[in-house]
């Protein structure tokens, strides 16, 4: 099952095709668990690296009342079910989690808790890494209802997240909230500005908060936007604006930056035969398809992707598909692939490649690399039981640092992700040193030094050197 779809539906009308697929030399998925339904079921959302190096992720179903889960998962696959969600406290996350400042991790459920009147209309929670989980807000119809997607911790340390609204009338709503719970509502769409935000947001270097709606704009096939971070938005762009919507359709997923400036992102509509496509926007909104999904005899490329690309540390952009595929008769079980910044296309893997699908099946949340470089994701459906995987991907790419925050000032702290950090020797920012602690073989602790300018990150450690992911803005 996939993310409600609000009665849209995308085209299914043959379009002109941008760019080419091209097959790969088989990938290895490993399967690092199978969920039983005791420990979890229909996992829907990716997953995050911790500070103590451990993925944590959320289900769908499953725990003890059916109602969800979350978890954590070392990089080996010893997983650990933290909460069972009951209702009270939520029920049914499909968005994943974020690790705050703080330490906490932050996540939502699009139902259950106390909000309208018991129905329940969708929660905001907190977890500690250890598993203590604490409601922060329960929605109703005066805040909105149905958070589908999780929150992104901005610079100036505020969460911000979506709700989708639903079936109050509303069009949903973007709102912040602090990391103790106040939360403000900041924009109400309209359906004219978009309609049904489903995807989580992200925070571009130049400060802005950008997103897509699903639906609404002036197609009504969706839009993406930017907003500030005090709220105001401005609509960059909406869906289905060129003939036969050869642009897309139908945005349930998020954005992510490329080393260019430029957002990349998917649409699960629209394109060659209205299976979805990849697409790239500049800051101010021009918007180029890179790639039509279903260009390949039986959709063997992918098809209807829902999930936001991960930018890896090769420059390229890694996703999945929940249909499409070499394998599963009619709509295909679902596919990882890598695409160019330019939109050259490569399919990884094709899902359900083994007897019963052991290996998973329709993949609907995106991927993570972590940081002993491999990519890490999740299948809502198969493996040994049916309810799931979790599995990780290895496409030859080395490992390497992530900074908690990305940008901050001098003096400022820096908490820096890794894998096999112990003994490190060195910590630069863009060459200048900074005194540092190794507090495990996963967490240094730093600050920006003074004379530290915009660039990479680098850790001497005993096995060689290890590079940021991302440039660190240092802010005046």
């Amino acid at each position: 099952m996939g993310k409600l779809n609000w009665g849209k539906s995308a085209h299914g009308i043959f379009l002109l095709c941008l760019t080419t697929a091209i097959a790969s030399p088989a990938q290895t998925v490993t399967i690092l668990h199978s969920f039983d339904g005791a420990d979890g079921a229909t996992p829907l959302a990716g997953l995050v690296q911790a500070t103590n190096g451990n993925l944590y992720g959320t289900t769908d179903a499953g725990g003890a009342s059916d109602d969800g889960t979350v978890f954590k998962i070392t990089p080996r696959g010893t997983l650990t079910m933290l909460h069972s969600f009951n209702f009270t406290d939520g029920f049914g996350s499909y968005g994943g989690l974020v690790q705050a400042t703080n330490g906490n991790l932050y996540g939502t459920t699009p139902l259950g808790g106390s909000g309208c009147a018991g129905d329940g209309c969708g929660t905001v929670f907190k977890i500690s890494a250890r598993g203590t989980l604490t409601t922060l807000h329960s929605f109703d119809v005066t805040d909105s209802e149905y958070p589908y997607e999780g929150l992104v911790q901005a610079s100036n340390g505020n969460l911000y997240g979506t709700t989708s609204g639903g079936f109050d009338g509303g069009d949903g709503t973007v709102y912040k909230m602090t990391p103790s719970g106040a939360l403000t509502t900041l924009h109400s769409f309209n359906g004219t500005d978009g309609d049904i935000p489903l995807a989580v947001l992200t925070q571009h270097t130049n400060g802005n908060l950008y997103g897509t709606t699903e639906a609404g704009g002036t197609n009504g096939e969706g839009t993406v936007f930017k907003m500030t971070p005090s709220g105001k938005l401005t609509t960059l762009y909406s869906y289905c604006s060129q003939s036969n919507c050869t642009d897309g359709a139908l945005p349930y997923a998020g954005l992510v930056q490329g080393a260019n400036g430029n957002l990349y992102g998917t649409t699960y509509g629209g394109g060659n035969s209205g299976n979805g496509t990849v697409f790239e926007i500049t800051p101010s909104g021009t918007l180029t398809t890179l790639y039509s999904f279903c260009s390949q005899t039986n959709c063997a490329d992918g098809s209807g992707p829902e999930a936001a690309l991960v930018r890896a540390t090769d420059g390229n952009f890694y996703g999945t598909t929940p249909l499409g595929g070499s394998n599963c008769v009619n709509m295909g079980c679902g596919t990882v692939f890598r695409i160019t910044p330019s939109g050259k296309l490569t399919t990884l893997y094709s899902f359900c490649s083994q007897s019963n699908c052991t290996d998973g099946a329709h993949p609907y949340a995106g991927l993570v690399q972590d940081t002993n470089g491999n990519l890490y994701g999740t299948t809502q459906a198969g493996g040994a039981s049916g309810d799931g995987t979790v599995f990780s991907l290895s496409v030859g790419l080395g490992p390497f640092v992530e900074t908690q925050t990305t940008s901050g000032k001098v003096g400022s702290a820096v908490k820096i992700l890794g894998t096999n950090l112990t003994g490190a020797t060195s910590v630069t920012f863009s060459g200048t040193a900074a005194v540092f602690r190794v507090v495990s073989g996963s967490l240094i602790t730093t600050t920006v030094p003074v004379g530290a300018t915009t660039g990479e990150v680098k850790v001497k450690t005993p096995r060689g050197s290890l590079k940021s992911n991302v440039v660190f803005r240092v802010e005046k």
